[in-house]
């Protein structure tokens, strides 16, 4: 397809409740993936997902790249091989680990309802608590209560639609997104405000929808807007990965 100037370069996307929906990934979702793939734009998912998760994702779905665990590290295909950027080594990770272990006990034992996360043992440097996947949902002002004493005890924290996410180091979804933009592909700030289009579904996704002023939010992000310092330019009518489908249609009509 010929590429007009309304057609971003690359598409940076969450996952969770962006690209899925209640838990699973639509038929919808992955024919737009492809679609895009088709049509020359890279999607590149940038997720606090697992490392175990991520790797599923490069390694089968039809992306440029996997950005996971918060921007820890990034996957890339190279021909049939994944090649992975880290940015702590195996050292820092695990004395990390054991600090994250203590804060994310505390949590659980100040915050009612919280329990660890099933995918941590997937997990290279950060780890979650579950607060609405596979537990009863907890209220809002708990899992900011948790947010709250995270980073009262020196931890970095965020929250996604279902998970807590913890770690120790400098690194986060906007700072991987611009390295490896920036890095792999000589775009600079400019260049990534004109041609990379963002898309997420929550407060934890605030700092990309400051970044790329071409953004998209799901239509399960409309009760997180009055928290958004810069809200997201379109919002679909679908939720989660159907919003997402929705907002490729409108770009590629076929």
């Amino acid at each position: 397809m010929p590429r007009s100037s309304r057609f971003p370069r690359f598409i940076l996307t969450d996952v969770d409740d962006t690209l899925t929906w209640e838990g699973l990934l639509p038929a919808d979702t992955l024919r737009a993936l492809y679609r895009l793939n088709d049509a020359g734009i890279g999607v590149i998912p940038i997720t606090g997902a697992c490392a175990g998760w991520c790797d599923q994702m490069a390694r089968t779905w039809p992306v440029s790249a996997v950005i996971g665990e918060n921007g820890a590290f990034v996957i890339e295909r190279d021909g049939r091989r994944l090649r992975w950027h880290d940015t702590q080594d195996e050292a820092t990770r695990e004395r990390h680990r054991l600090r994250l272990s203590e804060v994310a006990g505390a949590l659980m034992h100040e915050v009612p309802g919280l329990a660890a996360a099933r995918d941590n043992g997937y997990r290279r440097y950060d780890l979650a608590l579950d607060h609405a996947q596979e537990v009863e949902p907890v209220a809002s002002a708990d899992v900011r209560r948790a947010l709250d004493l995270a980073h009262a005890a020196g931890v970095q924290a965020t929250a996604s639609s279902i998970h807590i996410n913890l770690w120790l180091g400098d690194f986060s979804k906007r700072i991987a997104a611009a390295r490896w933009l920036g890095t792999r592909h000589g775009m600079d700030d400019t260049a990534r405000a004109a041609d990379v289009v963002f898309v997420g579904d929550s407060t934890n996704d605030a700092q990309m929808f400051e970044a790329y002023p071409r953004s998209v939010g799901v239509a399960n992000i409309r009760p997180h807007l009055p928290h958004l310092p810069r809200p997201p330019a379109e919002v679909t009518s679908a939720p989660g990965g159907f919003g997402f489908a929705e907002w490729v249609d409108r770009l590629l009509p076929c």
